[in-house]
């Protein structure tokens, strides 16, 4: 085909229009003005509500940003900035189909602009095509070296998709970007010991060492290491290596005492770890944590009882505000079965630190068991439920401390507390609140209520000693169901015969029951089994013998009782009257 030249074309032009070429007319002139005048107006308005979608769009409101962006878009549809911003709406939506369509309609309109390929990428990523996202990053990190900062997203795109020598390549190329950074290396060794290049992984772990001298972190995470595949020489190389440069790291001597252990270099390594105890810079946490080891893992004898000794004394003297020190030294007690010095040492550590539950609640619980005054355990059990509310064992703890100080509205608030937060969880907590919410109402004198908690216990757990000893009791009290009554605390003398206060409790119920003589024989036989008899034992004994006609017997018991705190109001008038009063 002949192709015309420029003159051809020229001459073409001339042959097929007009000879004659007139200005345009002023109508014509004037539709021109009146298109430039439109399109102007349109272009100021798309910008006006591009900016209100911007301003929406900080004050984190992206529904009406996408409203007005949209508007926008009507006006101006291939202008990149509003499609990039409409994207970036939709894919922090999840309509990652239209955010990608406006995504790449921007990327159309602006092919320079890197964040339009950046939200690409991300959209493709959150499609599940990795592949996809890492070739437009490759392409931008390529294009300009401005553009290396991504390539550790690239990197995460190739270990995603399992693509592990591609993501070294970016890790190595990043590590010439940003220099020797652990998170780089960490990442290197993980894919290493991945394909199973220990000695690979070993030289990530050396170069960290290497680029951050002094710092035992790095050195700690290659023994570690080395450790886990059997590699001990190699590890002890490593730890002895920075120690001779550094001596004063304590946690590299922790490390080489665990490894001459594993040697069976016993004498090697009881030097390090109490070169490593000596440092008030080794954390308490790291000794208590040690110290557990010890004495869990290694056979107790003379001279592993010696060398904790001196461990404890150590950790005291470098450590002593650390609160996990004072816990695995409570610890240590309980095991040697010194339930006092453990009670001492707990209550350190929650001195220390009053948010560790574990150890509250076994400050509590031996502090019960110890018979300690109840105003100062109810310090404690208070602690409990401010710092816990949401455990209704120290719920429980705190009403059954009221409970014993007579403050017993406060210790029914707590123990229905108890009740509501447990909702059925734990059914022992549940028995044993219903037990002291029964004791609780009966001090209220609210038998009713009492003996409703009583009888819900007794449905689930027919034996419990404490209810069928108070219940039994609080029956003989009322003087109602004696039947039941004597029921219940005959069952408790049979299991326990040598128990004073269930004696004591059985010997009352005979006594309303008018069975005196056998009422005699229990309530005697709770004296004999008691060394130092309360007060209303021994009224009651007195109230026996002068329903026996043993007045005189009556009155000496009463003498003794008169003084105690929990005798009747009636004692003094017995006394007095060498008489009976109920």
């Amino acid at each position: 085909m002949q192709i015309k030249t420029f003159k051809q074309s020229l001459l073409f032009l001339a042959i097929a229009l007009p000879l004659v070429f007139s200005a345009p007319s002023a109508h014509a002139q004037f539709n021109i003005f009146k298109g430039a005048k439109k399109e102007q107006k349109e272009a100021d308005m798309a910008t006006r509500l591009f900016i209100e979608g911007e301003k929406h769009m900080m004050l984190e409101d992206y529904e009406k940003a996408y409203f007005y962006f949209d508007k926008a878009h009507d006006l101006t549809p291939e202008s990149g900035a509003v499609n990039f911003k409409m994207a970036e709406i939709l894919a922090r939506a999840n309509q990652n189909e239209k955010a990608l369509e406006h995504g790449q309609k921007a990327v159309e309109a602006d092919p320079e602009n890197k964040y339009y390929h950046l939200l690409i990428a991300e959209v493709y990523t959150k499609q599940n095509q990795p592949e996809k996202a890492a070739e437009i990053l490759e392409t931008l990190i390529e294009s300009s070296d401005d553009n290396k900062q991504y390539i550790l997203e690239l990197a995460s795109l190739y270990l995603s998709t399992q693509q592990f020598d591609k993501a070294l390549i970016a890790l190595d190329k990043a590590e010439e970007y940003y220099g020797v950074v652990e998170q780089l290396s960490v990442q290197k060794q993980r894919i290493y010991l991945k394909q199973n290049n220990l000695d690979a992984a070993i030289k990530e772990g050396e170069k960290l060492i290497q680029a951050n001298p002094g710092n035992s972190r790095y050195v700690l995470a290659l023994v570690e290491m080395l450790f886990n595949n059997n590699r001990i020489d190699q590890a002890l190389g490593v730890v002895n290596a920075s120690l001779e440069d550094y001596p004063n790291q304590p946690d590299l001597h922790l490390a080489a005492y665990t490894l001459y252990k594993k040697k069976e270099a016993l004498d090697v390594a009881h030097d390090h770890l109490f070169t490593a105890f000596q440092s008030p810079d080794l954390e308490g946490e790291i000794k208590a944590q040690t110290f557990g080891d010890i004495m869990q893992k290694d056979l107790k004898t003379k001279e592993r009882e010696s060398m904790l000794d001196s461990l404890e004394t150590l950790m005291v003297k470098t450590s002593p505000k650390s609160a996990p020190v004072w816990t695995i030294l409570g610890d240590r007690a309980m095991q040697n079965q010194q339930p006092a010095k453990a009670l001492e040492n707990y209550q350190q550590s929650i001195a220390i630190n009053p948010q560790d539950p574990k150890v509250l609640q076994g400050v509590i619980s031996l502090m019960f068991e110890q018979g300690k005054d109840f105003e100062e355990i109810e310090t404690y059990t208070a602690l409990g439920t401010e710092e816990f509310p949401q455990k209704p064992e120290f719920w429980f703890f705190d009403g059954t401390a009221k409970l014993a100080i007579k403050k017993h509205e406060a210790a029914a608030t707590s123990l229905k507390q108890s009740l509501e937060l447990n909702d059925g969880t734990n059914k022992q907590l549940d028995l044993m609140v219903l037990g002291q919410l029964g004791d609780t109402y009966h001090a209220l004198k609210k038998e009713d209520k009492a003996f409703e908690a009583y009888d819900k216990v007794l449905e689930i757990s027919p034996e419990d000693e404490h209810v069928l000893n108070n219940y039994a009791y609080f029956l003989s009290l009322e003087k109602r169901d004696l039947d039941k009554a004597l029921d219940m605390s005959s069952k408790l003398v049979r299991r326990f015969p040598d128990n004073a206060t269930y004696l004591d409790t059985h010997a009352w119920v005979l006594f309303q029951k008018k069975s005196y003589q056998e009422a005699e024989k229990y309530m005697k036989k709770a004296l004999e089994l008691e060394e130092s008899p309360s007060g209303v034992m021994l009224e009651h004994y007195g109230d026996i013998l002068f329903h026996l006609g043993d007045k005189s017997g009556a009155l000496e018991y009463w003498e003794k009782a008169a003084g105690k705190s929990d005798v009747s109001e009636e004692l003094d008038q017995k006394i007095k009257d060498k008489k009976y009063y109920e």
